[in-house]
């Protein structure tokens, strides 16, 4: 989930990346204040150039560069960058073993289903992993395949509501406590146990102060 890998099985592919390449050239980048935009800028200069780092670094790994967000141009302040999609990316990239986080979509091949499920079973992460599919077969097995600690079945963020935990398995987890849910609740709080036991009020001869019936 965190670096934005699409692992397209079977003859899906060329398909799939031509309606992605399309839907991106729709995509309306500008200011936040803008109701019209969808997307805004990264946070510094740095950052945007980092990112068009990564698609030349996959360019230059002989990935095919399907849109290029560099090419993009943008008036006014801030650090825009265009969308870019990556095709034909394989395992061994920086634009596949990275956390790009910017405006980049990577495509793996895949021949098979197995194959793409054992990408996610090698990679030292596991935030979360999704399957778009409309197979109920596939989408049970995906649960039980994916090691990760969050799955999505046609969900592409699966993030859960609050009172499930937030949080994925291998490196992708930090400590013995999730974000939220009750491990979060557990983690952000102090408990403290209490244990009494009573005796009968009528034996006590000291006088606390407390208001009691006689």
């Amino acid at each position: 989930m965190a670096i934005s890998v699409v692992v397209a099985v079977g003859d899906v592919g060329d398909q799939l990346v031509e309606a992605i390449r399309v839907r991106m050239e729709k995509l309306v980048i500008g200011p936040a204040s803008d109701p019209s935009s969808e997307m805004g800028p990264l946070i510094t200069r740095e950052a945007r150039d980092r990112v068009a780092g990564y698609i030349q670094a996959g360019a230059e790994a002989g990935c095919q560069v399907v849109v290029d967000g560099r090419d993009q141009a943008f008036e006014g302040d801030g650090f825009f960058l265009g969308v870019s999609l990556l095709d034909h990316v394989t395992t061994d990239m920086s634009v596949y073993t990275d956390e790009i986080f910017g405006p980049v979509l990577s495509v793996v091949r895949a021949d098979s289903y197995a194959e793409s499920a054992q990408m996610i079973r090698d990679n030292p992460f596991g935030n979360g992993a999704a399957i778009f599919t409309r197979d109920g077969g596939a989408a049970r097995q995906f649960q039980q395949d994916a090691d990760t600690g969050m799955v999505g079945i046609n969900v592409p963020i699966p993030v859960p509501v609050g009172y499930h935990s937030f949080g994925g398995w291998n490196d992708s987890a930090f400590g013995d406590h999730t974000i939220y849910g009750p491990e979060g609740l557990r983690f952000y709080t102090r408990p403290k146990v209490v244990t009494s036991r009573w005796p009968d009020p009528s034996t006590n001869g000291v006088d606390l102060g407390f208001p009691r019936n006689d």
